[in-house]
């Protein structure tokens, strides 16, 4: 019986884990772990609609801060992920011969393994994103270089090359002047458009 809920487990989590990755590979995992996010909010929304109940949630705060943090480990991600590897550990646990309270064990603490790593994996990929997201908005007044030309008035992007950070970095960029800015051009940012950046000759204005 034990044997066919870990196949079952490892065959759905393993699919699914697989179909995670590849749909990160072409742009579209990001919105593949939604299910965090409303996990997160209906928690939020229940908690805060219980301090208007008139019940004295204070007596039990840390108990809520408690389930709350692991509320917030809980997403489809990290479930896929504890599933697949519940799953494989306890088919591995019983092809070595361990005994069903050692398979479920080592199954058990396979898939929180795997959920904790992933949710720390996917954090630090957040903070990755927002570290980069900070990094083009520092470029604002830096000087750079035009070497792929820039249309006027924002007609289409071109390149520049600056330094930031200690590192010369490229960036597409596009100016609302009235004319082209050829390559060799120097320019300064004067705005951030997404991960484009907004630029003017330098001594303008």
């Amino acid at each position: 019986m034990m044997t066919a809920i870990f196949v079952l487990c490892a065959v759905i989590g393993g699919t699914i884990l697989v179909c995670q990755f590849v749909l990160t590979l072409v742009g579209f995992g990001h919105d593949v772990g939604e299910l965090a996010h409303d996990v997160s909010v209906d928690v939020h929304t229940d908690t805060g609609a219980d301090a208007h109940d008139g019940t004295d949630h204070h007596a039990d705060e840390s108990g809520q801060h408690g389930s709350s943090w692991l509320f917030g480990v809980i997403s489809f991600r990290t479930l896929v992920a504890a599933s697949a590897f519940f799953g494989l550990a306890g088919l591995a646990s019983d092809s070595a011969g361990f005994g069903l309270p050692l398979q479920m064990l080592i199954a058990i603490a396979s898939g929180a393994g795997a959920m904790f790593a992933v949710h720390a994996l996917v954090k630090q990929m957040g903070r990755l994103t927002q570290d980069q997201t900070l990094k083009v908005q520092r470029a604002i007044g830096h000087v750079g270089t035009v070497y792929i030309p820039i249309p006027a008035q924002k007609a289409s992007a071109g390149k520049i090359q600056l330094s930031l950070q200690n590192r010369v970095v490229e960036y597409e960029a596009i100016t609302g002047g009235d004319e082209k800015l050829p390559t060799g051009s120097k320019v300064r940012v004067i705005a951030v458009r997404g991960s484009v950046l907004e630029v003017e000759p330098v001594g303008s204005g």
